[in-house]
């Protein structure tokens, strides 16, 4: 890889603009009734249709175009009311139909933008190009056989949004960060899993570079499949390096398609860049265009959920929640969804949000698990928050004994467990003061530390009352006693 120093790469400036594939979880495939299921042996979910068979016509799968409505609805889109596909032409050995069937002059969705947030706090809007349905390809497979290639027409018409973004972004944190929201905005809307590892999710990058200042673009490359984030912004600071070093060596960049390596970072190439000429579109003659109704367009964003700026903006606004926790607990909806539930019964929306964040995610990460695992349910977790507001038991009590025995899934609430276990606080004042006298009475020399001015042997004094008494104790009221026994010696 080419090795840049600051003044050369500071010359220039990296464009980039993502095409991004989202498999939609539908049932059933793009413009046939076989299976979208993934998982299924080699070439079990096909038919005539599918396979592209002389004589069969497709029929369009009305999910498709609801969740392609709802993401351009989520990415502020303007929607076309009359929306047509069109043929692409080209040969795969895994495309059985000969074409895609896909979008070209009318495509679902136009215009919009995604807002991300960026690693030193500010924001930027992330324009969207337009949004189009299409379906994929199936799966060629070269190392399975020593002589021949294997296909896998499973996955062969399976419904796709491609979401198109306009060259709006300068940096591989940028790139990463529109990619990081644009799946969670799918995962919301439970329209895709946004699994890049599996294929559900992958992306195009189209890179080039520019003197700054420059209006004119550089020609582009585009890097095909990539499958991580990481990826994504690895081979975009590859490719800016590459094409930056050429351009001072006096060279030219040529627009290809590039294939990018994970093992060594670096990118190669695939074929020349074809254009949109090459695929020779042209409208589908099999499907009527999609003629869709504003009645239909406001039915679907009533159906729509809550998305995580909305929930970002509740949780700091409304609940006083700082922009990291509502940050954290947004980034997943199935986490989001959790905090909600157990808000219905709490109004310590702090608290809640640090079990969450604290021992909640420990333990569900520890264990390989997902919030919809948890074993305590948000009802149960909130009554554990009662107790502690409350001033039934304190938070180390409740995160060390009575949390523990909840996770054992047992459906005891947690002031059942406290009163099993004997961990409610006493009221007897007398008590209390016995704990503090012997706390004291331990360490006679610390107490002539604190009255001579030194009084960070506090923890100390209470360490040994949380020791003696078991832990039931209220910290708070201990504290204040504890000041007030010492200043009267």
């Amino acid at each position: 890889m080419a090795v840049l120093t600051g003044g050369v790469s500071d010359k220039y400036e990296l464009v980039v603009g993502l095409e991004i594939h989202a498999q939609l979880s539908t049932l059933s495939k793009a413009f046939s009734s076989d299976s979208a299921a993934f998982g299924a042996g080699p070439n079990e979910h096909v038919s005539p249709v599918s396979l592209g068979h002389p004589g069969t016509l497709p029929r369009i799968n009305k999910k498709m175009v609801e969740y392609a409505v709802k993401m351009g609805l989520a990415c502020n889109c303007s929607i076309n009311l009359t929306n047509n596909f069109a043929r692409k032409n080209y040969f795969y050995a895994d495309l059985p139909k000969g074409f895609q069937t896909t979008q070209d002059q009318r495509p679902v969705c136009i215009g919009g933008y995604v807002t991300v947030k960026l690693a030193d706090g500010s924001t930027k809007d992330i324009a969207i190009h337009h949004i189009h349905m299409e379906d994929d390809a199936g799966k060629s497979s070269h190392d399975q056989h020593d002589e021949f290639s294997l296909i896998d027409l499973n996955r062969a018409g399976v419904p796709l949004i491609e979401i198109v973004s306009q060259p709006d972004l300068r940096s591989a944190e940028e790139a990463g960060q529109f990619l990081t929201e644009v799946r969670r905005l799918l995962r919301y809307l439970e329209i895709c899993d946004g699994n890049m590892e599996e294929g559900s999710m992958r992306c195009d990058a189209n890179i080039s570079v520019r003197l700054h200042g420059a209006a004119k673009y550089g020609n582009r490359c585009e890097v095909k499949n990539l499958n991580s984030i990481r990826n994504v912004q690895r081979a975009i600071e590859h490719e800016f390096a590459r094409q930056v070093a050429i351009i001072e060596d006096g060279g030219h960049i040529d627009q290809n398609t590039l294939n990018f390596n994970a093992d060594t970072g670096e990118t190669s190439v695939l074929r020349s860049k074809e254009e949109a000429n090459d695929y020779r579109y042209f409208p589908e003659p099999d499907l009527l265009p999609v003629q869709l109704s504003e009645g239909y367009l406001e039915q679907i964003r009533k159906q729509m959920p809550a998305l995580p700026k909305e929930l970002f903006a509740k949780y700091t606004t409304e609940l006083g929640l700082s922009d990291y926790d509502a940050g954290v607990i947004t980034a997943d909806k199935a986490f989001a969804t959790y905090y909600n539930e157990v808000i219905q019964h709490t109004n310590n929306y702090k608290s809640a949000a640090n079990w969450l964040m604290g021992a909640v995610s420990s333990y569900i990460n520890d264990n390989g698990l997902q919030i919809k695992d948890f074993p305590i349910s948000p009802e149960a977790l909130a009554g554990l928050i009662k107790l502690v507001d409350d001033g039934k038991v304190n938070n180390t009590v409740a995160a060390q004994k009575i949390f523990p025995e909840m996770l054992k899934g047992n459906s005891k609430t947690a002031d059942q467990i406290a009163k099993e276990l004997n961990l409610l606080i006493s009221d007897d004042s007398s008590q209390l003061d016995e704990f503090i006298k012997a706390a004291l009475a331990k360490f006679p020399d610390k107490v002539v530390e604190y009255q001579k001015g030194k009084k960070g042997v506090l923890g100390l004094f209470m360490g040994e009352i949380m020791k003696i008494s078991k832990g039931k104790i209220d910290p708070k009221k201990t504290n204040q006693l504890l000041i007030k026994e010492l200043e009267s010696k």
